[in-house]
């Protein structure tokens, strides 16, 4: 008959010297507030509310929050803003699709293969140092002036931020795991699924909330260049009009699509790693 020994109980408290308890002061930002994302928008539409309802806002320059809500219904009701908003929304989707698919395409065949990182890299580090925008008078020359340029700005708006940011995080793996991979003999297929998908999630997740943010901001260029449709050709003739409220519904009808996309992408990635433990959890 053999006996064990019985664990010494762990405690969370530590004690001095003296021997009296000491309690562990925790650094962590705390829990989370219920709907942080919205509490600052929601601090400036107050605060522009108040400014406007004493006067202290030109309003020809910034309307009060209640003629831009009347404004909004007006569009919405004749028809104009539905249209608008479609377009944009379709726009911003194929060019989303294609960069997103692009970026991830380049970044696992430069992060996983020398070969294609000396083929990619160099190519794309050189495709971000030079304005995209800069590019649009020669994708005109090349796909038109019709819908394809603006969804190929679009795309390399989105592909650059993906690829970056997942290829930063292939390419930190720590190498300990690979040679872990080679000892227990996984093949290809498991040492991706097990070892790089893991490793590289966070710098994707960050890498696609840059381009769904960079998708909306594109827009507000590339429909004002030969459109007949969309937030940006409102914006553009609300311009020549002089109707400030427009411009406003624009933007905010913007700011909205970018806050909406960037905290779907947010609650993915908390579900997704769920597994980790950081400072945001």
């Amino acid at each position: 008959m053999t006996t064990t020994a019985a664990a010494p109980l762990v405690t969370a408290e530590k004690t001095d010297p003296q021997g009296r308890a000491r309690r562990r002061r925790s650094l962590s930002p705390g829990r989370r507030l219920p709907a942080a994302g919205l509490v600052g928008p929601a601090l400036v539409v107050v605060l522009w509310a108040v400014a406007s309802a004493a006067g202290q806002l030109d309003t020809a320059a910034i309307p009060a929050p209640w003629t831009v809500l009347r404004t909004a219904g007006n569009l919405w009701t004749d028809g104009t803003l539905t249209t608008d908003v479609g377009t944009s929304l379709e726009r911003a989707g194929y060019g989303f699709a294609l960069g997103l698919t692009a970026g991830v395409v380049l970044a696992l065949a430069a992060g996983l293969s020398r070969v294609g990182e000396a083929l990619i890299d160099g190519t794309v580090q050189l495709n971000r140092a030079i304005p995209t925008l800069g590019l649009i008078p020669l994708f005109i020359l090349w796909l038109g002036i019709g819908e394809t340029f603006k969804i190929a700005i679009i795309a390399i708006v989105v592909y650059i931020p993906i690829y970056l940011n997942l290829h930063a995080a292939l390419s930190g793996i720590d190498h300990r795991y690979v040679e872990l991979a080679e000892v227990q003999g996984l093949s290809r297929i498991a040492f991706i699924r097990q070892i790089v998908i893991p490793g590289a999630l966070p710098g994707f997740f960050v890498g696609l909330r840059l381009g769904v943010t960079g998708s909306w901001l594109g827009l507000v260029v590339l429909e004002q260049i030969n459109a007949t449709s969309g937030l940006g050709y409102m914006m553009f003739q609300a311009q020549n009009y002089g109707r400030s409220d427009i411009i406003l519904v624009g933007l905010l009808i913007y700011g909205v699509f970018g806050l909406a996309s960037d905290s779907a992408v947010r609650l993915i990635e908390r579900r997704v790693l769920s597994w980790r433990r950081t400072l945001s959890s």
